[in-house]
């Protein structure tokens, strides 16, 4: 899931003689409806069905794309002859179980993240994925950015040497603002799962994911060890991650911590040639950098602007409008929830 960007920060939609695939939006909300314009924009596929319960948001779905049609459910959608794929943006509790019935009607996904609450419901959704030979996507939406695919090219090209350590953080000033977050039923866990996926993804991923050998962790909620897991969330979290490689991964993540700024994000590979890390910039939730480190010296690789919101689904549907089917890369989403599982404990 390597996919190169193109210049000047933006996805360039291959000419195809094929028809563009029928894409339906099931949620749209401020996330979903961003997938929902950029796919649009880009001309990747075609923009024909969106589903929510909230009238308010479908309606201003609509406005994006005014020649898509408003049904009422997931099981609408399913019914329409011409859908080729299903874009899900909904709470956390439904990603598995709404991306199977997809599949299982023979319609690729895009499902935002976490897949799934655990690494055994992200497994059943990439069985199906299989089954159905469907091409699956998930919205680990900081692989796509310029700068992460900068880092991505200076690990991968050796330059580093041996990898011996990996520095992960993701701190958000903000919580969530929807009650479901909060209810380790629905959520399967708090800022782990809602921030450090990203993360986890991101350093596996540049890793090519070597085995992990071992994993522990603390976990906090509102300043105390977190102790009935069944009932509350951590806000806190640090894991330390040992892999096969010998490469030692460490990271921190939280909501509401008074850090001082409304984010630190950051994904930092050291090797014994030199280090490259992915940031973001003055607290930023949208700008990143990408620097290369040579002992006191910074290089810097790549900077904003970088439009690159939304650039995940879009990739995803240049690539159904090719004709992909089922990609042995979605085991990747299980190997990452895999370790979350051990972070939680599980």
């Amino acid at each position: 899931m390597s996919e190169t960007l193109l210049e000047n920060s933006t996805i360039e939609v291959r000419e195809t003689t094929a028809t563009k695939p029928v894409l339906g939006f099931l949620g749209v909300g401020w996330i979903g409806r961003n997938r929902l314009e950029v796919i649009a924009e880009h001309g990747a596929a075609e923009v024909a069905y969106v589903a929510d319960p909230t009238p308010e948001n479908a309606a201003e779905a609509l406005k994006s794309a005014p020649q898509a049609a408003e049904v009422a459910s997931l099981e609408a959608l399913l019914a329409q002859p011409a859908l080729d794929a299903v874009v899900i943006a909904t709470p956390s509790a439904l990603h598995a179980a709404q991306s199977i019935q997809a599949l299982e009607a023979g319609k690729a996904v895009f499902c935002q993240k976490p897949l799934g609450r655990n690494a055994a419901e992200v497994a059943a959704v990439v069985a199906a994925a299989r089954t159905a030979d469907k091409l699956l996507g998930v919205d680990l939406s900081y692989r796509h950015t310029a700068a992460m695919q900068r880092v991505y090219e200076v690990v991968q090209s050796g330059e580093l040497g041996d990898i011996y350590a990996v520095e992960l953080v993701f701190h958000n000033a903000y919580g969530p603002d929807k009650a479901w977050f909060f209810d380790p039923k629905l959520s399967g866990g708090g800022c782990v799962i809602d921030l450090g996926v990203h993360l986890v993804d991101l350093a596996l991923w540049a890793l090519n994911f070597p085995a992990v050998q071992h994993v522990s962790s603390a976990l906090f909620a509102k300043g105390q060890p977190l102790t009935n897991p069944d009932e509350q969330v951590e806000d806190y979290a640090t894991a330390s991650i040992g892999l096969a490689s010998g490469t030692h991964v460490q990271l921190s993540c939280s909501w509401n911590l008074p850090a001082g700024q409304e984010a630190i994000i950051s994904a930092t590979f050291y090797g014994t040639q030199g280090g490259v890390a992915f940031k973001n910039v003055n607290g930023s939730f949208y700008d990143f950098v990408a620097d290369r480190y040579y002992g006191t010296h910074t290089e810097r690789l790549s900077a904003p602007p970088d439009a690159w919101s939304g650039r995940a689904g879009a990739v995803w549907a240049e690539r159904l409008a090719r004709g992909e089917t089922f990609a042995p890369e979605a085991e990747e989403f299980v190997r990452v929830a895999e370790v979350l599982d051990r972070i939680y404990g599980r």
